[in-house]
């Protein structure tokens, strides 16, 4: 007997003992966990549909691990404007083995854990302290966010769209992060390129550029 089961949005087409990877349920390694969303559930031709799920029917599967998928990068560039973003995402996986495929509102063989709902209930009385914690974090975050790299010098800024490859935006940019001269630029360390290359959408190799040519106006 086969049964199509929903879970994490998605479909999956299971049997007994199947070994499935499904999106990440809040349950311990040998917790039975029940997944009550069938869409149909049949053997050879006959298949039986829910309406969109079948009534009484429930699907009960033993958690084996919990684990991570593989890391997805997604990296978006805009030519000519400076702009580049890196994104990484890991999804939570939770390995379950298939035990029973119960109908008729059948009971299954083993209760499933009640560790979830005690999950939730220690969730819900922590709840209140985390949105309490919140807008101190947030502030903390706002304030770290609002600091600039670097120290502006005092005194006149120097026009560094002057420098090849650095247009207004770009200028406007460093400006907010404290860099206005020449001299800051031609005076970075690796140290700091590294710090402009982490921090802003400016390339190591573009900041080296610019300190060289910064170098020269900083004589005039």
């Amino acid at each position: 007997m086969f049964a199509v089961i929903k879970t994490g949005g998605k479909q999956y087409r299971v049997a007994a003992n199947d070994l499935l990877k499904i999106e990440k349920l809040e349950a311990n390694v040998g917790d039975i966990v029940e997944i009550g969303h069938v869409l149909a559930h049949g053997e050879g031709e006959n298949v039986t549909f829910g309406a969109p799920f079948v009534d009484g029917a429930l699907v009960t599967a033993e958690v084996v691990e919990q684990g991570k998928n593989r890391t997805v990068i997604a990296f978006k560039k805009r030519r000519r404007q400076n702009s580049r973003r890196k994104i990484g995402h890991r999804q939570l996986l939770t390995t379950v083995r298939i035990s029973e495929i119960l109908l008729g509102g059948a009971k299954p063989a083993k209760k499933a854990a009640a560790k979830v709902e005690a999950k939730a209930e220690v969730a819900a009385e922590a709840a209140p302290k985390k949105a309490e914690a919140a807008p101190k974090k947030e502030a903390k975050a706002a304030e770290t966010a609002a600091a600039p790299l670097f120290k502006a010098p005092k005194g006149e800024p120097d026009d560094l769209t002057v420098i090849k490859g650095i247009g207004p935006v770009a200028a406007k940019d460093l400006g907010e992060q404290g860099i206005i001269t020449f001299a800051q630029l031609a005076k970075l360390t690796d140290k700091d390129v590294a710090k402009i290359d982490e921090h802003m959408p400016f390339s190591a190799d573009q900041i080296k550029d610019w300190r060289e040519q910064a170098k020269e106006l900083a004589k005039k």
